[in-house]
């Protein structure tokens, strides 16, 4: 179980954070020094951040969508989980309340399936820990996908996503891991009518807690 003491984000990389976004903004790691295969086009680092923030939302990576924008969660899975957050697009996009750090900051590409590729894995090894260590107030985050929740709960590597999401007491207020929000996951979301009566309760009314104390 997570202690309620234990903090979001790390300091032992730290530095201002409009320099280190206009950085991260600039990266082409994955296309100029890839880990394997290269970025299948040109890269578009997509996320929100502010000092100020309390609550975050650490996902996956943009999808196509988001990637043609440049706007985190600007698509329907963003309708999904400004839903689930019980929040206004104008809340969701104030950067001095709610920071948007995915795993992978650009977006991935297809696979074979016409699916998103996993989050690159060079861009969480370059930029997570430096950038969380630039937004020292986060109180709340919530974990979109598994590739978050490995990240920052690091659970044992048989328990699946359903276990995870359904231990969601153990780590709240301060984690609060869900599924992704996209159309793929109705079924999972029908099958698990919990999560909608249980946790998504709690999850909004921190989130409005946080929100109300925004300064």
């Amino acid at each position: 179980m997570m202690s309620r003491s234990q903090t979001i984000t790390k300091n032992t990389r730290r530095r201002a954070l409009a320099p280190l976004l206009k950085d991260i903004r600039a990266c082409r790691i994955c296309v100029d020094a890839p880990e394997k295969s290269q970025l299948p086009h040109e890269p578009r680092p997509v996320l929100q951040a502010a000092r100020s923030a309390r609550l975050a939302i650490f996902g996956q990576a943009p999808g196509n969508l988001v990637h043609q924008t440049g706007i985190p969660f600007n698509d329907p899975s963003g309708d999904r989980l400004r839903a689930w957050m019980g929040v206004s697009r104008e809340e969701f996009y104030d950067a001095a309340k709610i920071a948007i750090i995915p795993m992978g900051f650009c977006f991935p590409g297809y696979d074979a399936k016409g699916g998103d590729l996993p989050p690159r894995r060079e861009c969480a090894q370059a930029w997570r820990d430096e950038v969380l260590g630039a937004l020292p107030n986060i109180e709340t985050a919530i974990l979109v996908g598994g590739y978050a929740q490995k990240w920052h709960l690091k659970p044992p590597s048989s328990q699946s996503l359903t276990q995870t999401v359904q231990s969601w007491r153990d780590y709240a207020p301060g984690y609060f891991p869900t599924p992704h929000p996209s159309w793929r996951n109705n079924a999972w979301l029908k099958k698990n009518s919990w999560f909608e009566a249980d946790l998504l309760p709690v999850l909004q009314r921190r989130v409005r807690k946080l929100l109300r104390q925004a300064h």
